[in-house]
């Protein structure tokens, strides 16, 4: 079994998403439950970014991959990012973002979800990205966490290709103990604070950074419910006086 995670800004402006866009693509959804998916949601909204994740059956990416896309497609405001999928690594452009990991099949699936989002395409989100997956690498009860974000030609399983000028990336991580989400959620969030203009942000916020900045969701994705991580993290990091 994987998670499987498609990124996309769809909206028609370029600092939020608008209540209709969430609502739509959250009432399509089932689509892709009918498709075989064990859970799926709309785990991250952030700035004019939204994520879908879902839980699959490893010979189910591919339909199921597609299934999301077609989601974002009747719910797109605009086509952004969608514009730029290409069945030839020739003609690909600037695209939809792709995460997976890996479960086990004797675990239960239980997932942290980073969705990013830039106001300008700052480059250095990049780096942000990777140290968080540098972050969660090796800790204890971690199965997986997706691949680092390079300046490559991506194929996105049943879906095609997309450029090295794709941004807004999308991390993922399987955890095995449900008392290691916290931990390892909270290494990846400390890791990716570290950098410089980069700040964590509740689940649906507005995009108001000063531009050259990069603002990021975080998610618990748990037997097909989401936490929004900021809320707890913003109490638990509370300096008690």
């Amino acid at each position: 079994m994987k998670i499987t995670a498609i990124g996309a800004d769809i909206s028609k402006n370029d600092v939020s998403c608008s209540t209709k866009l969430v609502e739509s693509i959250e009432n399509n959804l089932y689509r892709v439950k009918e498709l075989g998916a064990r859970d799926v949601a709309l785990t991250n909204v952030t700035g004019d970014d939204v994520v879908i994740s879902a839980f699959v059956e490893d010979e189910l990416l591919e339909p199921i991959n597609e299934g999301i896309v077609d989601i974002l497609k009747m719910s797109a405001e605009n086509f952004g990012d969608l514009s730029g999928i290409s069945q030839t690594p020739e003609e690909a452009g600037e695209g939809i973002s792709y995460a997976e990991a890996n479960i086990r099949p004797d675990r239960y699936p239980d997932a942290i979800v980073l969705g990013f989002d830039t106001y300008g395409g700052e480059p250095f989100v990049a780096n942000v990205a990777n140290s968080a997956i540098d972050a969660a690498k090796g800790m204890e009860n971690l199965t997986d966490v997706s691949d680092y974000i390079e300046p490559k030609i991506k194929k996105i399983p049943g879906v095609g290709y997309v450029s090295p000028e794709t941004d807004d990336p999308v991390v993922v991580a399987t955890v095995e103990q449900i008392e290691s989400v916290g931990v390892i959620a909270g290494a990846m969030i400390g890791a990716a604070l570290g950098n410089k203009n980069t700040y964590l942000v509740k689940r649906g916020t507005t995009c108001n950074v000063l531009p050259g900045s990069v603002i990021f969701s975080a998610t618990a994705f748990m037997n097909g419910n989401v936490i929004d991580l900021a809320v707890p993290f913003e109490n638990k990091t509370r300096i008690l006086r």
